[in-house]
């Protein structure tokens, strides 16, 4: 079957029922996929932008050969079913190898190397882990430095297995950068070296050296893999604050990866090539730029350790598209943003097909630039770490829909819902009319490992079926698709990474002058939203938002939670039952925002309101003077995603925008 086109070719596939052989395992679903043709290309990697032309290159069957490997090695240091590696490295070959090498041994747990040690040292004790695999000593890279101080905190540690970038540079420079290596861990550690830094219980492993010790045909000792086998533990409720690990299975990772290949169909297959940028400790960049090419025969390209991050990506991705002829690449909002001021120029980007958007709402203007100037075209999709990775997207041959995540996934039901006073199943919600989001199917995960942390995480509808409530409000409209609405979630989303508010909370009450504390994301046209927090002094108490803001540094575990303001109020707005009303802290940061880039963007004077579409949510309406602002308004409020309509005070005529 060709790429979906409608909700009808979704129930088309669903009229066939589950397919009789899906794989039960994410390894037995990449070894089918490698027995598609051993000899194509499956992953390719460069480590510098600059480099891009002489990117080392695996094949289906070294792919399969390394991920085997792998899995033997951490066999080997004693990893059974539901022991547990970690894993805190950048991109790179090895973090695949690591990913499903160590799901086929036991599970992985995926933690964000951009954290602060520790927050690494929390979720790490948090997991269990018995084998942690993270980055040697090397110049320029702070990681080691941050897992070596923590390693004594982590009592169930008992392997540390270490992968050397070094290994990746080629020809002269490779064996400068070995002796560079050396020298690092001379200067950090002496003669002792790594040995004499990490706590004597704790044997270390040379990644490559000891891998390339083991058998890579088949899979060593006796164990079967079922669908129900626990497979991953990713860090969801925020990559900050505290841990919150939830627990996926073989068969929901098998499943997702299965109903996006079905949306694509032959799409994505033999002789497609797909871009990897986003992190590696995300379920996008692992299944969406992963596991679905990899489950198809298709071609993986890992650029820089960095990704889109990296030095010159950016710069040069339309010439890393054209030498690497990619068909598709995933990313968020803020990425697209950024391309655009990358020019296309002579390059041939004729091979680009789809460009998947996900993480955070796309903002009208940027889809709509960044098509016309590239003829590339944009599927926005819904998903969560919980449903596996996604959930909804809009139709790669049918209409789509601007400002909508598209329609379900095959063998996944999604739909929204009332509920009563009381947080109870009312009744499921009519065309268009705005309900709780909430979704069911084999991808949905298992729970979070905390008990209490699943409390209202799942609804009974009253058909003997599990559903996952996601928190999000939506309205589903005639055609199947799903429109967000609003998130129940506080979660501050930046850049596409995910913030818990608790994260900046807490440290502001433990301030000894803060009576309540409140943080929330303040729109931002780059970074979707940024953090901010509002601050209630005791009777009495004084401080300054600067002293607030050097007490709570050394508290918060990532740089991106830092509060980009934290402002001190007479008074945080209460419920009638005495919560924060976190929506007016919003409306306020919402026009502050928008102001302020009317403003710099050269609109005088504009007048901003808020109003509420019973079908879409927020909608605004702005309204100037001169008819030579309406254009410039739309162009840079366009940048945000908010419906808004241009009023002319003196016409006295609104003009629909957005």
């Amino acid at each position: 079957m060709s790429a979906i086109a409608t909700e009808a070719d979704v129930l088309a596939i669903e009229t066939q029922g589950p397919p009789p052989d899906l794989p039960a395992s994410t390894y037995e679903m990449i070894c089918r996929g490698a027995a598609i043709d051993p000899t194509a290309p499956a992953l390719s990697f460069f480590l510098r932008a600059d480099e891009h032309r002489r990117a080392l290159r695996w094949t289906y069957a070294e792919l399969r050969r390394d991920i085997t490997r792998t899995a033997n090695l951490f066999t080997r240091l004693g990893i059974e079913r539901q022991s547990v590696v970690a894993y805190v490295l950048p991109n790179l070959p090895e973090t695949h190898f690591v990913i499903w090498g160590g799901e086929a041994a036991g599970i992985v747990c995926a933690i964000n190397p951009l954290l602060e040690g520790a927050a690494i040292a929390s979720l790490l004790r948090a997991s269990g882990a018995k084998v942690l695999v993270t980055l040697a000593p090397f110049p320029g890279t702070d990681l080691w430095s941050k897992i070596q101080a923590i390693l004594p905190q982590i009592p169930s540690l008992q392997h540390l297995v270490l992968v050397d970038l070094a290994g990746h540079v080629r020809g002269w420079r490779g064996v400068a950068a070995r002796l560079m290596q050396r020298r690092e861990c001379r200067r950090l550690h002496g003669r002792g070296g790594v040995r004499g830094a990490v706590p004597a219980q704790i044997d270390i492993h040379d990644f490559s050296r000891a891998m390339a010790r083991e058998s890579g045909r088949e899979l060593m000792g006796q164990r079967r893999i079922e669908a129900g086998d626990i497979s991953s533990y990713f860090c969801t409720g925020g990559t900050t604050g505290l841990p919150k690990l939830a627990r996926r299975l073989h068969g929901n990772e098998v499943a997702n990866a299965w109903s996006v290949g079905q949306v694509f169909g032959p799409d994505i297959g033999p002789g497609k090539t797909i871009f990897c940028g986003l992190p590696l400790f995300h379920v996008n960049a692992v299944l969406a730029t992963g596991l679905v090419p990899f489950s198809r025969g298709a071609h993986v390209v890992v650029g820089t350790p960095q990704g889109y991050r990296g030095e010159g990506v950016v710069g040069r991705f339309w010439e890393i598209v054209e030498h690497h002829r990619i068909n598709f690449f995933s990313a968020v909002p803020t990425l697209y943003s950024a391309l655009l001021d990358v020019p296309v120029g002579g390059r041939d980007i004729s091979s680009l097909e789809y460009g998947l958007c996900g993480a955070a709402p796309m903002p009208v203007e940027v889809f709509r630039t960044f098509q016309e100037r590239t003829g590339v075209r944009i599927l926005e999709g819904y998903g969560l770490t919980e449903g596996a990775c996604v959930s909804s997207i809009n139709p790669p041959m049918g209409e789509r829909r601007l400002g909508s995540i598209g329609v379900r996934v095959p063998g996944q039901d999604m739909k929204t819902v009332v509920l009563d006073e009381a947080g109870h199943y009312a009744r499921d919600c009519g065309e268009d009319e705005v309900g709780l989001l909430v979704i069911s199917g084999p991808n949905v995960f298992a729970g979070y490992m905390e008990a209490a942390q699943n409390s209202g995480l799942w609804l009974d509808l009253g058909d003997d079926r599990r559903w996952l409530n996601t928190g999000d409000l939506a309205r589903r409209d005639a055609d199947g698709y799903f429109w967000l609405t609003g998130r129940r979630k506080e979660l501050i989303i930046r850049g596409g990474h995910n913030i818990d508010p608790a994260t900046i909370e807490e440290p502001l009450h433990r301030h000894p002058a803060v009576q309540i504390a409140a943080a929330i994301g303040r729109p931002d046209a780059h970074a979707g939203e940024l953090p901010v927090a509002y601050v209630q002094l005791k009777p009495g108490a004084s401080t300054t938002e600067a002293e607030l803001d050097a007490f709570i540094r050394g508290s918060i575990g990532e740089r991106a939670a830092l509060p980009k303001r934290i402002h001190i109020v007479d008074k945080i707005p209460l419920t009638a039952v005495g919560k924060i009303f976190k929506p007016e802290l919003k409306q306020r940061e919402l026009l502050d925002a928008l102001h302020t880039a009317l403003s710099a963007g050269g609109v005088k004077g504009a007048r901003v309101s808020l109003g509420d579409d019973a079908s879409r949510g927020m909608s605004l309406q702005v309204e100037v003077a001169l008819v030579a602002d309406r254009d410039q308004v739309s162009s840079i409020l366009g940048r945000f995603p908010y419906t808004f309509s241009v009023l002319l005070s003196s016409a006295g005529r609104a003009t629909s925008t957005q």
